[in-house]
């Protein structure tokens, strides 16, 4: 049986030259290889005339066009981020690395929130570093409801106001008021400081709120920790939210899954989970089993979750995870929503205000809480 091909380097790609002497090669390969489609199809069919893995083509994907606004378009086509196969060996490189990050995030802020209409507050909540943002307007239906945030980043990336992106998203286009959790996180701690953090908050807004106003969200490392915080608050015996948005959740931390493979070296954000991400993940479990439902939370029983809201994208490396996650869910007879947008890669529904498709992710969340949380 003919071997796999592999149309991109492995994880030590060191060289942007490399890589791109590499798509070269791979686009003549393609160029090859779609000469003729009878021969194609004949090599195909042998290389996978038996069970097990399947074999590929070398291809390359162009960037869809149909429902798929311009916007997203150029997100959607854009080159790999620069820090995909980042591999910091000390905690001062993971702190140079994050801060970098950091710095590009929030010089955005001042014109997002004045597009969206929010203002943002610092506080502290039981002793955890937070903030409230606030929209200019909020519907009267809105005005005792509350969301909780856990923003995403691969629980190293975000710090501080790096974190408020979503955050000011969901308060501008949802209309909520909306407390930003800014746990914290590796290296200086991991696993489970981040979850201990956003229990804490948990627990303190229960004390002035009714569970039956309050939900929470997050994307990826928000979306898992949307979910630990439901196990735990269960676990605890807590009063849980009236609904919950784990958007494309890393619900499991370890390479399991069918789009860690199909969608690896497509998705142009995450890319692979053997950059930076893999590396993050084994940094934040500090040597905790990654099957750890607090941890992956796809391994955790479901049963009496709250209703649900799930958002992906065709090409997202956490595919399989929200899939996963959304079967698990209805199995244990929970409401749960499922939005996959067309060739998008991981969270970018939430990666320019200007998309139209940001709009409506943000817009669709709110209108799933606004039917589940009490008025």
């Amino acid at each position: 049986m003919r071997q796999p091909q592999r149309a991109i380097v492995s994880p030590s790609l060191v060289s942007l030259s490399l890589a791109l002497a590499l798509a070269a090669s791979s686009a003549i390969a393609h160029a090859q290889t779609a000469a003729s489609y009878d021969d194609l199809a004949r090599s195909e069919a042998a290389a996978n005339a038996e069970n097990g893995k399947r074999v590929a083509p070398l291809k390359s994907i162009g960037n869809p066009t149909n429902d798929v606004s311009p916007e997203m378009q150029a997100i959607i086509g854009a080159p790999y981020p620069p820090h995909f196969n980042a591999d910091p060996k000390t905690s001062a490189e993971w702190k140079e690395l994050i801060d970098r990050r950091a710095k590009l995030l929030v010089a955005g802020l001042p014109a997002m929130k004045a597009k969206l209409g929010v203002k943002v507050e610092e506080t502290k909540i039981a002793g955890v570093h937070c903030f409230i943002v606030t929209p200019n307007k909020i519907a009267l239906e809105n005005r005792r409801r509350l969301l909780i945030h856990v923003h995403g980043g691969g629980y190293v990336f975000g710090p501080g106001e790096a974190a408020l992106p979503e955050a000011i998203m969901m308060a501008g286009f949802g209309g909520f008021k909306v407390i930003s959790v800014d746990y914290r996180m590796p290296p200086d701690f991991p696993y489970p400081a981040a979850l201990d953090d956003a229990m804490a908050v948990w627990k303190e807004v229960l004390r002035s709120h009714e569970r039956h106003r309050l939900a929470i969200f997050g994307t990826s490392t928000g979306g898992a920790m949307t979910l630990a915080m439901v196990l735990r608050a269960r676990d605890e015996k807590l009063p849980l939210p009236a609904a919950i948005a784990p958007g494309t959740p890393w619900s499991d931390i370890d390479k399991i899954g069918d789009s860690y493979a199909s969608n690896e070296w497509v998705d142009n954000e995450l890319v692979t989970w053997d950059g930076w991400l893999g590396r993050a993940a084994k940094l934040y479990a500090n040597g905790t089993s990654l099957k750890n439902p607090y941890i992956s939370p796809i391994y955790g029983d479901f049963k009496g979750f709250p209703p649900t809201i799930l958002t992906s994208g065709t090409r997202d490396l956490f595919l399989s995870n929200t899939v996963r996650t959304h079967r698990k869910l209805r199995r244990a007879g929970v409401i749960a929503d499922l939005n996959v947008y067309e060739g998008q890669s991981h969270a970018q529904y939430q990666m320019s205000v200007d998309a139209p498709e940001t709009k409506e992710a943000f817009t669709d969340i709110a209108k799933f809480f606004d039917r589940y949380l009490k008025q």
